[in-house]
């Protein structure tokens, strides 16, 4: 059976949700500092966007990288808190569920206008069924690798923005099927995304857009996962992510700046599949207000930010996002 009818609703939904971006967008784009205001160096625009499969290494709409503009190596952290039925009724005990994941990322130029992000996951994921047991599987998670193309570059005037500054990036890539995909856990499991990996060759299509002006950003992501079947029969439902953050940067120093942000997201779930067959109890979508905060010193990032879930329907119900933090590391390169 095929994902067409659950991926046009999702467009839908999709459609309806960047209409409210536009709003945020518009209403914060209107309190961007004027020519007369004391101006400070430019930040970049960031993007976030995480996968409510727990074996989504890439990061989903917790983001494949920190800015549109900063080149970097690094580490980032990421914490997830579930909680699921621990069986098909609505009555049900639940299970609590703690996804983490330590990534090693990097985003760095090909050329002028092509740049090359990858992402490595090590996943420890925990749980306790509601007879007080517990299940812990660790490893290595699906890498991911995509290539942007910089449709529109931001080329400032000066080391001071003047004007509002653009830019677009357009691209794809790949996830591959790095990390262990164990059958054994999708059966008799609400939640089957208890995964290490999902055993399959998974395809992505993304953009990020941004605009700064003065020490003011806003940026908006959009990006979705084309899912195959793995070895197992199994396939999980194809993916969307959108989001829209805003920041603005403080400078203490001339090597020391604060830049603190706030956001949205949204992420969307097709059915999942197996055997050629809809999975009952799967599929869904949730959206996310977001904060954060990021400390520049010199070529050194360090940036916290949490996720909370504003609303959700996953699985039909069974499955709840309690929360989501990362932290990250970075030098820039």
């Amino acid at each position: 059976m095929t994902n067409d009818f659950q991926n046009i609703k999702m467009m839908n939904k999709i459609i309806m949700y960047l209409v409210m971006l536009g709003g945020l967008f518009t209403t914060q784009a209107s309190n961007l500092p004027k020519e007369g205001d004391k101006c400070i160096w430019k930040n970049t625009a960031y993007e976030y966007f995480c996968d409510t499969c727990g074996c989504g290494g890439n990061g989903g709409s917790m983001g494949f990288g920190t800015g549109l503009n900063n080149n970097f190596v690094g580490l980032r952290y990421i914490g997830q808190k579930y909680r699921s039925r621990d069986g098909i009724f609505d009555n049900s005990p639940w299970i609590n569920e703690n996804f983490n994941t330590v990534q090693a990322w990097g985003k760095f130029p090909v050329g002028k206008r092509v740049l090359i992000n990858a992402l490595l996951p090590y996943h420890s994921h925990n749980r306790t069924f509601a007879d007080a047991t517990e299940q812990t599987i660790n490893g290595i998670g699906d890498a991911t690798v995509l290539a942007y193309y910089n449709v529109l570059r931001q080329t400032p005037d000066s080391i001071i923005s003047i004007k509002p500054e653009h830019a677009l990036q357009i691209g794809g890539g790949v996830k591959l099927p790095t990390g262990s995909f164990d059958a054994e856990n999708i059966e008799g499991s609400v939640n089957p995304s208890f995964q290490l990996g999902t055993g399959s060759w998974d395809y992505i299509l993304a953009a990020n857009y941004g605009v700064t002006h003065r020490n003011w950003g806003l940026s908006a992501l959009l990006n979705y996962t084309i899912k195959t079947e793995n070895s197992k029969n199994y396939l999980f439902g194809n993916q969307w992510n959108v989001a829209l953050n805003t920041y603005k940067t403080y400078y203490v120093s001339s090597s020391v700046a604060i830049t603190p942000q706030i956001g949205l997201g949204g992420e969307f779930f097709a059915e999942n599949e197996e055997f050629g067959f809809s999975v009952p109890d799967t599929g869904g979508e949730v959206y996310f207000a977001r904060v954060g905060v990021e400390a520049n010193y010199n070529r050194y990032a360090l940036g916290v930010s949490s996720m909370l879930p504003i609303s959700q329907n996953l699985n039909e119900g069974k499955v709840e996002v309690k929360n989501r933090v990362s932290l990250y590391l970075n030098i820039n390169i």
